[in-house]
């Protein structure tokens, strides 16, 4: 096997990765290349919250303890965003507990950051619930939450600038 011409390229760019990597296992996370977490960093530095740092619960915290889901979504890719593998009563009611924010990306360029309050998701936390129990309590594969919906009903926390 051949190295390709755009090698010398990608080792001249990886000490300003590395450098990435370190500033984010500064604030937990683990791998800029896994699990969005470049794009974590990202909006945590923006938002001023904390990672929680694992994959069990909430996503991140605020300043006063106040837990809050992250999600993005690459909008060049789909139009909406995931939520969990396995949604269900138990998901459900930790998601009703907590504040979302959602980042918006156009590729790896952060379009938008906003905050929705759980009431303001409940519409489609009662339809997946209703959903489960009609299924005989078979758990939903990752329903989705359309950016049109956040971006209507979100209150608007970060726009890039012009």
């Amino acid at each position: 096997m051949k190295a390709h011409p755009d090698k010398a390229e990608l080792d001249r760019l990886f000490p300003h990765i590395r450098e990435y990597q370190v500033l984010a296992s500064k604030h937990g996370i683990g791998d800029i290349f896994q699990d969005n977490g470049g794009k974590l960093l990202q909006l945590l530095l923006i938002t001023g919250l904390k990672g929680a740092g694992s994959r069990e619960g909430n996503d991140a915290r605020d300043e006063h303890g106040r837990e809050y889901e992250l999600k993005s979504v690459n909008a060049s890719l789909t139009q909406s965003f995931s939520t969990h593998h396995h949604m269900n009563p138990t998901i459900l009611a930790k998601y009703r507990k907590v504040d979302w924010v959602f980042a918006i990306y156009e590729g790896i360029e952060l379009q938008s950051i906003y905050l929705v309050k759980p009431e303001g998701l409940e519409f489609y936390f009662s339809k997946w619930e209703t959903k489960w129990h009609e299924s005989g309590g078979k758990d939903i594969n990752n329903p989705k939450i359309p950016v049109k919906f956040v971006v209507a009903g979100g209150k608007l926390i970060f726009q890039k600038p012009e």
